[in-house]
C-alpha cells in the first residue's frame, strides 16, 4: 500500500541572515570571498525540506505564483549550516529546479519549468532523505516573483 507525503519547503530566516552578514563582512573589510565559497546574493533566500521518512520516491512539484516571476531552486549536497562551514560552489546540485509563470499567463494555467530537470532533482532530493533528515535550499527569485508571493513544496510516495 502506497499513500502520498507532501512536504513544504520553508524559509530558514537564520541561515539567510547569517549568509548576508558574511556577504556584508566580507564587504566592509574589503575583502574577495575565498575560492570556491558560494555567497547568497540578493535574490536568494535560504530554505530548508525536513524528512520524516526515508524511503520516499518523487511523484511532483507543486509551486505556484501568484504573479509573474521566475523561481530557481538548487539543493545543497551535504547537511551544511553556515555557522559551522561556508557554503562552498561544489556543495550545490545540479539540475537546479526552474520554475517559472509569464506576464501573459491566465491566473489558472499551470506554472512552467523544465520537466526533466525538475523530474531529475525531485529524484535527487528522494536519494538525499534516504541518508538526512534535512536538506537545505537556495531560492532564487527574479521577475518580480519573492519569498511573499511564491509557495513550492514537493510530493512524493512512501510505500507502507
Amino acid at each position: 500500500m502506497s499513500s502520498e507525503l507532501r512536504l513544504s519547503f520553508r524559509p530558514d530566516h537564520r541561515l539567510t541572515e547569517v549568509m548576508r552578514l558574511r556577504v556584508q563582512s566580507l564587504q566592509q573589510r574589503g575583502e574577495k570571498r575565498p575560492d570556491g565559497e558560494r555567497l547568497l546574493r540578493p535574490d536568494e533566500a535560504v530554505y530548508r525540506l525536513d524528512f520524516p521518512r526515508r524511503s520516499l520516491r518523487f511523484s511532483r512539484w507543486t509551486v505556484r505564483f501568484a504573479r509573474a516571476g521566475r523561481l530557481t531552486v538548487t539543493a545543497t549536497s551535504q547537511l551544511w549550516t553556515p555557522d559551522l562551514t561556508h557554503l562552498m560552489t561544489r556543495q550545490l546540485l545540479e539540475p537546479a529546479g526552474e520554475f517559472w509563470r509569464a506576464a501573459g499567463d491566465p491566473g489558472g494555467a499551470p506554472v512552467r519549468c523544465c520537466d526533466a530537470d525538475t523530474h531529475e532533482f525531485g529524484e535527487r532530493i528522494a536519494e538525499l532523505a534516504k541518508i538526512r533528515k534535512a536538506t537545505y535550499f537556495l531560492f532564487a527569485f527574479a521577475g518580480g516573483c519573492s519569498p511573499e508571493t511564491v509557495d513550492a513544496s514537493i510530493t512524493f510516495t512512501v510505500d507502507g
